[in-house]
């Protein structure tokens, strides 16, 4: 049995960050894929992270909590 020919050409130009290219003016689909590309990029969080200006001390203060949380539940879990 012959294999069907790909009639989806990738793009030859690489661009810069998320794309998602049109086919057959589905343009819903391509709406659905790009919302999917940028929820698993975490490019909404990190904007959010951005807005304003946080301290180093402020960054590594949070670190630091998160770290002893992640701690905390390690050693309930394992009781």
């Amino acid at each position: 049995m012959r294999r069907r020919k790909n009639f989806r050409k990738k793009p030859k130009d690489k661009a810069q960050g998320l794309s998602v290219t049109v086919f057959n003016n589905n343009v819903d689909g391509a709406l659905r894929i790009l919302k999917k590309k940028v929820k698993n990029s975490n490019l909404m969080l990190e904007l959010k992270k951005r807005t304003f200006y946080r301290k180093p001390s402020a960054i590594k203060r949070e670190k630091k909590n998160l770290a002893k949380l992640r701690n905390k539940y390690n050693q309930e879990k394992t009781k």
